[in-house]
C-alpha cells in the first residue's frame, strides 16, 4: 500500500515552513520578465528564492529546490524539465503564453494561489517520462530524457515513409505514413493530437503511438504500456529524414540506426491546486462548447 502522504510538498513533509523555489521562464518572450519582477517580491514573502533563470542557462540538477515556478507556456515547461534532468522537482507554471495545458495558472490565480501552494495546501503528481536513446550499429549515439514525444519526421522530399515499428523485441507492424509519433500522456494534447491521436490522463503510466498520415485507414494510433521497450527502424531514410525530441531535432536517421523509447527513471512532477483539475482545463483549452444542439437552435432563432 502507498504512503498516503506521499504526495504531501517536499518541504512539508521535511517539517520546514517555507520552501526554497527557482524562477524560469523563457525572458525574451513578451511580458515574462515584467511579470516576474511584479510577482518576485510576493514570492519571497512566502519562500526562498534559490535562482533566477530567465535565459535556461543554470545548472539545475544540482540545485536542492523544492519548487519551480517557470513563467511562460509549455514549451517554457519542457525546456525547464530538459534544465533539471534527474534532479525534477515540482513545477507550477504561470500561463503568458496561448494555450497553456501545463502552465495553466494566469498570473492573477497565481496570486491567489502562491500562499496556499508555499502552505502545501496543494498535491504534487508525478508524470511519466521517456528516454530517448539513439542506436547505429548497435552503439549508442546519446541519449536524452523528454517529456512529450519522440517523432519520426521525414522531410523533403515529403514522400511516404516505411516505419518499423517493435515492442520488446518483437515486430508489431510496418507503418506506410508521413511520420510516427510515441507520446507520453502529458504530451498527447501537443503533436498527438493534432495526429489525430487520443488524450491521456497526464498521470497514466502509458504510451501512444499515432502514425502521421497513414497511408491505410486500419492504421490507428494504439495505446500501451509504459512498462515496454518501444523501437523504431526506418529501413529506407529520406536524407532529411530526423529523430525530434520534444520539438527539437536529436539527428538525422540512417538505415543503420534504431531508435529505443522507454520509461525514464525521474518523473515530471507538477503542482496540482484544488480549482484547477484535468477536465477544467481540457475544457477550457480545447474550447469544448457544451450542447451543440442548443447552440444551433440558438443560430436558428437569429435568423
Amino acid at each position: 500500500m502507498s504512503n498516503p502522504q506521499s504526495n504531501s510538498p517536499p518541504w512539508i513533509l521535511e517539517g520546514r515552513s517555507r520552501p526554497r523555489v527557482v524562477l524560469l521562464g523563457s525572458g525574451e518572450r513578451p511580458h515574462v520578465l515584467s511579470e516576474a519582477e511584479r510577482l518576485r517580491p510576493l514570492i519571497a514573502q512566502h519562500a526562498d528564492i534559490l535562482v533566477t533563470d530567465f535565459c535556461f542557462q543554470e545548472d539545475l540538477s544540482v540545485v536542492p529546490a523544492d519548487l519551480a515556478f517557470v513563467f511562460g507556456g509549455d514549451g517554457s515547461i519542457l525546456r525547464a524539465a530538459k534544465q533539471m534532468g534527474a534532479n525534477q522537482f515540482p513545477v507550477l507554471g504561470v500561463n503568458l503564453g496561448r494555450l497553456g495545458f501545463l502552465a495553466n495558472v494566469s498570473p492573477r490565480d497565481f496570486q491567489h494561489c502562491l500562499p496556499g501552494v508555499c502552505a502545501g495546501r496543494c498535491t504534487i503528481v508525478d508524470h511519466l517520462m521517456l528516454q530517448c536513446t539513439v542506436l547505429r550499429d548497435g552503439m549508442a549515439l546519446g541519449s536524452q530524457l523528454g517529456l512529450n514525444e519522440v517523432a519520426i519526421l521525414g522531410g523533403p522530399p515529403y514522400s511516404m515513409l516505411s516505419i518499423e515499428l517493435y515492442v520488446d523485441s518483437d515486430l508489431v507492424t510496418t507503418y506506410s505514413c508521413d511520420g510516427l509519433i510515441i507520446s507520453t500522456p502529458v504530451g498527447s494534447t501537443a503533436h498527438n493530437l493534432s495526429a489525430g491521436g487520443p488524450i491521456l490522463r497526464k498521470n497514466l503510466q502509458a504510451f501512444v503511438i499515432s502514425p502521421i498520415s497513414p497511408h491505410t485507414l486500419t492504421m490507428r494510433p494504439v495505446v500501451d504500456t509504459a512498462d515496454r521497450v518501444y523501437e523504431i527502424v526506418v529501413r529506407q531514410p529520406h536524407d532529411n529524414t530526423t529523430v525530434v525530441l520534444d520539438g527539437v531535432p536529436l539527428c538525422r536517421l540512417t538505415a543503420a540506426d534504431r531508435v529505443r523509447v522507454e520509461r525514464a527513471a525521474p518523473t515530471f512532477k507538477m503542482v496540482e491546486i484544488p480549482e484547477h483539475h484535468y477536465y477544467r482545463t481540457l475544457r477550457e483549452k480545447l474550447g469544448w462548447g457544451g450542447d451543440v444542439r442548443s447552440n444551433s437552435l440558438g443560430r436558428e432563432a437569429q435568423l
